[in-house]
Parts: C-alpha cells; sequence; structure tokens
C-alpha cells in the first residue's frame, strides 16, 4: 500500500477541509494518506523548524501540498516550509516521488494559478513527478457557475464570497476526492499496481466482516 502525505497550511480552515478531501480521496483508492499540517509553533524567528515531519515526508511515496492564495502568492508559512526543505534538496529525498497540489481562496479576485504554479516548481526543483488531474474527471456545477478540474492542477476555489471558515463549496470537497484518487492511482501505476475501485473495497471488507461472524 502506498503511503501519500498530504502537506498543507490553513488559517481559517477551510484549506484543511479541502485537504481532509483529497485524503478521502487517497484512503477510497486503496492508498494511505497520512495528514501534515503547517503549524505556528514550527516558525521560529521566521524560520520553519519539524525535522519529524521532514522525515515523514522523506518516507512518503508521494507529497501533496495545499495552502491558501493570499495576495496573489503562496502563503508565507507554507513558503517558510518549502525554503526549510533545502537538506531535502541536496540529500534528494524527494527525487522522483508523485507530487501534486491544491489552493483555495474565498475570493475569485485572488490568483490561485500562482500559488499552484509555485507547488508545480517546487516540485520540479525538487525532481519530484508532477501529478495533474485527471483529463476524463467531470466538471462539477456551483453556484458560479462550472467547475472544470482539467484547468489547472486541482484548482481548488470557493464559488462565493463567504467566510471559508464556516461555508465551503460542496465542489470543492468532490474535487479533492477526485484529485486525492488521481494522485493515489497514478502512485499505483508507477509502482505496477492494481488498485482495486472503492466498490471493490467495500466489497471484500463485508466478507471479512461475514467471515468473523
Amino acid at each position: 500500500m502506498s503511503n501519500i502525505a498530504i502537506v498543507y497550511y490553513s488559517q481559517g480552515g477551510a484549506t484543511a477541509m479541502i485537504a481532509h478531501s483529497v485524503a478521502q480521496g487517497v484512503n477510497d483508492a486503496g492508498a494511505h494518506a497520512q495528514l501534515l499540517s503547517i503549524e505556528p509553533h514550527q516558525l521560529v524567528d521566521g524560520q520553519w523548524h519539524d525535522e519529524a515531519m521532514l522525515a515523514r515526508l522523506a518516507a512518503a511515496d508521494a507529497i501533496i501540498f495545499g495552502a491558501p492564495a493570499y495576495q496573489g502568492g503562496i502563503a508565507a508559512p507554507f513558503k517558510a516550509f518549502a525554503d526549510a526543505t533545502t537538506g531535502m534538496w541536496r540529500a534528494r529525498s524527494w527525487r522522483n516521488k508523485v507530487a501534486g497540489g491544491f489552493a483555495f481562496s474565498c475570493r475569485s479576485a485572488d490568483d490561485k494559478r500562482n500559488t499552484l504554479d509555485y507547488f508545480a516548481a517546487l516540485a520540479a526543483q525538487q525532481g519530484m513527478v508532477w501529478a495533474d488531474v485527471e483529463t476524463s474527471d467531470i466538471e462539477v456545477s456551483v453556484s458560479a457557475g462550472k467547475r472544470h478540474p482539467g484547468e489547472f492542477p486541482a484548482a481548488a476555489v470557493s464559488g462565493m464570497e463567504v467566510d471559508a471558515a464556516y461555508a465551503l463549496d460542496p465542489a470543492d470537497v468532490i474535487a479533492g476526492k477526485q484529485y486525492g484518487r488521481n494522485v493515489a492511482g497514478m502512485v499505483a501505476r508507477l509502482a505496477g499496481e492494481v488498485l482495486e475501485s472503492p466498490a471493490a473495497l467495500a466489497r471484500r471488507a463485508r466478507e471479512a466482516a461475514e467471515r468473523r461472524l
């Protein structure tokens, strides 16, 4: 079973909700998701420190980045985390791992693409293999129009200008699950594995439960 880490920064809680939906998609695909949150206590004098988290990321088969878009770019706490991965680059610890990313904002004016492009650039610097969305993903209708998963790498956005800590568009949850499944599928294909469908996994779990009766 592949191990997929989702490392994210969330200030108001909405990005964390997206991260959990991505994790659910990963688990639904038969892989194992681990959620790693970038927290304020990890920042000391403007520098990020958490060797235990870096060790867990080094052991993962894939890493998915997540952060809100702030003022047209990446949130500062995530940038501090990224700057602290220089040692990973020197050791090539992330080389050839699958990478992905998702961005969130509660305003359409925030440029999520810059945040997503930053994730892709970080992955390229680390020698990782980027997992884009599947072009076959079905677009999701939302109150403000359509969600087109293939337009940007897992571009999760809010359909309305609302308090992101308390309202999350259902389309973003669906998109997050889809993307988690996509990344898990890519990891499995590169490893030569065959993933079971969520229905097959549920059926196998029921059969195991029946045998224990």
